[in-house]
């Protein structure tokens, strides 16, 4: 089985133009044919010879995901994709629309293994990674699908990043360099992995990362996300000051509403003790309910959000979309396995 090219740098471009004995900048006509021209076929790089042309054709596929469903809701215009990969594992994409421009939540593994209960993403745990270039086909498919350009995305579908941090890392790259995407139209959003967030402090980067909070009281938190109880609280914190203090880059906190779980009054006075004074940003979130748990979209949201604007905290409520579709991360993707075990 050859392998796909769909998915290298412009430095692994250019090692490959080299290799077969042709000059460095050939591998940059190449990056650009794959990302910015978006070619499917190696017969249309007009600028190659054709013996060139053949080699490539020869050695690689041009291999493509393929969506197999969507779901469009109504009222918002937010679209849910299931896109089947090459060996028929699933992940999904959301497409969701701003004055901004098209934004577009990408998965970066085939399941997870974060066990997170409001989420049905890790039911049945992590099947694999998925790589740099099957990240990226997301944004090509649905471009493609729907004749528009993504301008923001948001990696924070299925699976958690920085557990597949090197893919992710060059997904970024290339998406800011292949497809024209701006750094700081990218925002990463993770459980709260340690070492990846130290590491990514040291990237060079500048794209929004958004830590999952949901609680500030460890013991809490740990019951809502299991990663919680390798990675003590008070070191994730400290790993949030580093990164901020390295990158100048403000920090997103994300937080559900849980009726009755973290929606307290000692919630809010917690979450003002932690940011009070701060650049970082909180974003509040009206649960995505599930069949799996009992766990209920807080009824305290706009009192939540009220009381922490009053203490000058900077927070947001996100817009809830996708009320009509299985908006939540795995949930379409979920409903596709438990069809064809049923066949």
């Amino acid at each position: 089985m050859k392998e796909n090219i769909f998915g290298r740098d412009i430095h692994e471009c250019e090692a490959l133009m080299v290799r077969f004995g042709e000059a460095r900048y050939r591998g940059k006509q190449l990056f650009q044919w794959i990302y910015e021209k978006k070619c499917e076929d190696f017969n249309e790089m007009t600028n190659f010879s054709s013996s060139l042309r053949k080699k490539l054709s020869d050695q690689y596929d041009l291999f493509h995901s393929k969506i197999e469903t969507t779901q469009a809701d109504p009222h918002d215009g937010t679209k849910k994709y299931l896109i089947e990969l090459e060996d028929h594992q699933y992940i999904e994409a959301v497409l969701m629309h701003y004055g901004h421009g098209a934004s577009l939540c990408v998965s970066t593994q085939v399941g997870c293994n974060m066990g997170c209960k409001f989420c049905a993403s890790t039911k049945g745990g992590k099947i694999r990674d998925l790589s740099a270039g099957e990240i990226l086909d997301q944004i090509y498919l649905v471009e493609k699908k729907e004749k528009l350009r993504i301008s923001n995305v948001v990696i924070m579908g299925i699976g958690e990043p920085l557990e597949n941090y090197h893919e992710v890392v060059k997904f970024i790259r290339i998406a800011n360099s292949g497809f024209g995407i701006g750094q700081r139209k990218i925002s990463l959003s993770t459980c709260g992995i340690i070492p990846g967030i130290e590491a990514l402090a040291e990237e060079d980067l500048q794209i929004n990362l958004a830590i999952s909070l949901h609680s500030v009281f460890p013991d809490r938190r740990k019951t809502l996300m299991p990663i919680a109880k390798r990675y003590d609280f008070e070191l994730l914190m400290d790993a949030c000051k580093a990164y901020f203090t390295k990158t100048g880059r403000r920090i997103t906190y994300e937080y559900a509403l849980i009726d009755g779980y973290n929606d307290r009054d000692e919630d809010i006075v917690e979450l003002i003790r932690l940011l009070k004074g701060s650049q970082n940003h909180l974003n509040l979130i009206g649960l995505n309910e599930i069949q799996e748990t009992s766990l209920k979209e807080s009824t305290r949201m706009n009192y939540f959000l009220g009381e922490l604007a009053r203490q000058g905290i900077n927070v947001t409520m996100r817009r809830k979309m996708g009320r009509e579709i299985d908006a939540a991360c795995g949930q379409l993707r979920k409903k596709r396995y438990e069809d064809k075990v049923s066949v």
